[in-house]
């Protein structure tokens, strides 16, 4: 029960994403009086919808996405319909498109189109649904990390080791007797460590992270050590012989270098708390984050690629492949029916799983590729850039951009979305990732 509520929960949030974004749009199209006939959040046949004023607001049945309809996005052909004879199959895919966007402004409406708009207004409206998105990630991430506390690996021990572990005794379990058989007493165990205690020093340099716990030990190999730990509220100083160990290397990331260091053995596995973050940390971490997801994009179509050549394949998945919305459901539902978690980090992963997906929308829909927001973005771009020319070199300002033209590529990236969104799809049936 608790697994289909965390999937109605995610299917929520996307479908409000999806409405925030297109209001993000929405908004400042009707405050720079563009005619908006049209608001849908979703594709394919109408579900529901309700005129008010000239707009039609819906929900349709495919929740993939949203749309809001604005007249005139192309502008009319610079070179009046003299041109239009003798085109190519494309030329003449692009002019059928553009009549087919011209033949619904009304003579009235005309100073109401998309077209007309300065490149300013044009940005305003283009930016304002990634935008959105990026406002919806900030503050669910800060009211995460800064209301309920971000989960980090602390100092203090969850569980006690009792021996060193070796070959033949690799878990550092002592025997039913006590023993550590021919191992050696973890420097914990001499110690008197027990769950809840925190290590705050070793021989007397502060440890505030669990990452200082290791270069402190580092050259403390069969060495006399102190240790200073908190133990029901008093602060504790003792001292053992801390046995050397052969510790598994990692790099930044906590990934296994394949390499080993020989440094002395405390013995003590951490507890992972929620600590909060102080708000002025959003924003670096935001920008952090925003940097991360944007890396993640430009690897994209090579990750879809290769989940696509392991789908009918016994390899295992790779934990960082792409998800679909599918997947990502899956993943809400099992984050909120688990049992080993608590209610609050249940609570920090959904939001943060919903932060994280309304950060990828805003990256996506910032590609400056059509159909995508960026491709109209970079449009405008463009035509601000071509107008400031003309008036350095005074020169009359040139027209609208003509976006129709770059229609054969929005309708080439569709299909690449379709695809890559398909292999996904297929994977998170056939091959699912869990939580």
């Amino acid at each position: 029960m608790l697994e289909v509520l965390g999937i109605l929960v995610f299917a929520l949030a996307l479908l409000a994403s999806i409405a925030l974004h297109e209001i993000g749009h929405l908004v400042p199209a009707k405050k720079f009086g563009v005619k908006v006939p049209q608001y849908m959040v979703g594709f394919g046949p109408t579900i529901w919808s309700r005129t008010k004023g000239e707009t039609e607001y819906g929900v349709k049945a495919i929740p993939m996405g949203g749309y809001i309809r604005m007249i005139g996005m192309y502008p009319p052909n610079p070179h009046g319909d003299s041109q239009t004879k003798d085109l190519g199959r494309v030329g003449l895919m692009i002019e059928s498109a553009r009549s087919e966007v011209l033949s619904e402004i009304a003579p009235e409406d005309e100073p109401r189109t998309f077209y007309r708009l300065s490149v300013p207004k044009k940005l305003a409206v283009m930016f304002g649904g990634p935008f959105m998105n990026l406002i919806i990630a900030t503050v669910l991430f800060a009211f995460a990390f800064s209301v309920i506390g971000r989960g980090q690996v602390t100092t203090t021990v969850r569980e006690v080791v009792a021996c060193v572990p070796s070959t033949s005794n690799p878990t550092g379990i002592a025997s039913n007797n006590g023993g550590c058989g021919d191992g050696k007493v973890t420097a914990a165990r001499a110690i008197g460590l027990a769950t809840g205690d925190k290590v705050i020093a070793i021989d007397g340099t502060p440890i505030s992270s669990w990452t200082e716990l290791g270069p402190a030990l580092s050259s403390k190999a069969d060495k006399n050590i102190s240790v200073t730990y908190i133990h029901n509220g008093e602060q504790i100083t003792k001292s053992a012989i801390a046995p050397s160990a052969q510790i598994p290397v990692v790099d930044s990331n906590g990934v296994p270098t394949g390499k080993y260091q020989t440094r002395g053995f405390l013995g003590i596995s951490p507890s992972v708390e929620l600590i909060k973050a102080p708000v002025t940390q959003v924003p670096g971490y935001m920008a952090s984050l925003t940097a991360m997801t944007f890396q993640s994009m430009a690897s994209f179509p090579a990750r879809v690629y290769e989940l696509a050549s392991q789908l009918f394949t016994d390899a295992p998945r790779n934990p960082e492949s792409p998800v679909s919305v599918v997947g990502v459901g899956r993943i809400s539902g099992q984050i909120v029916g688990s049992q080993d978690i608590t209610a609050k980090y249940k609570a920090v992963d959904l939001i943060t799983l919903i932060a994280s997906l309304n950060l990828f929308l805003f990256a996506f829909n910032m590609v400056p590729i059509l159909p995508l927001d960026g491709g109209h973005i970079a449009g405008a771009i463009y035509e601000g850039l071509r107008r400031q020319v003309a008036r350095i070199r005074r020169k009359p300002l040139p027209g609208p951009v003509d976006t129709a033209k770059m229609l054969p590529i929005a309708y080439a990236m569709s299909l690449f979305l379709i695809a890559m969104s398909l292999i996904v799809l297929v994977a998170d049936f056939i091959k699912p990732l869990s939580f």
